[in-house]
């Protein structure tokens, strides 16, 4: 009698990623900034739970600089995410499409985002002026707190960009 056949040997059905379009600019942008805030949030979240562990203390900034690098994780993968055309959506009518509604529709969808990301950047511009303006600091480390919302704007910018990119090669394909 013999072994059933392992499934672990048995070749993967799973497709490989496609791999991604050329555009203006790099995606290792994305790519590194990624790598770079998630090593930092890793060090800074270590180094936090060594010194709680070994003399009953905190850092206090930590928790401050941690949930900035997380914001400025989220919207770089955002980014990343639109360039790459993989950003959330409802595929229920964009599957079912033929070609020329399709890319109708995913030029809708990129146009749609590069309309929401340029709305974000302009309010949150304001509220960094507003930052400026009152003097606000930060409560854990006591920094202003526009070098924190500054990000904000600039990141979404960074994505509106990514979305007219992506709009703009849309129109490109046959």
């Amino acid at each position: 009698m013999s072994a059933p056949p392992d499934p672990l040997d048995a070749p993967s059905t799973a497709a490989a990623p496609a791999p991604d379009e050329k555009t203006a600019v790099p995606l290792a942008i994305e790519d590194w900034l990624t790598v770079l805030v998630m090593a930092a949030l890793a060090l800074i979240t270590f180094a936090n739970v060594l010194v709680r562990y070994f003399t009953d203390q905190s850092f206090a900034w930590t928790e401050e600089i941690s949930v900035f690098l997380m914001i400025v994780l989220a919207l770089v993968a955002g980014s990343a995410s639109v360039a790459r055309n993989r950003q959330i959506r409802i595929e229920f009518f964009i599957d079912r499409a033929s070609s020329p509604r399709r890319r109708t529709l995913e030029r809708f969808s990129a146009a749609m985002v590069f309309a929401l990301f340029t709305l974000l950047a302009g309010l949150s511009m304001r509220m960094v002026f507003d930052d400026i303006r009152y003097g606000e600091t930060s409560p854990g480390i006591g920094v202003p707190t526009w070098w924190y919302s500054i990000w904000l704007p600039v990141l979404s910018i960074a994505i509106a960009a990514r979305a007219l990119g992506l709009f703009l090669r849309e129109g490109k394909r046959r």
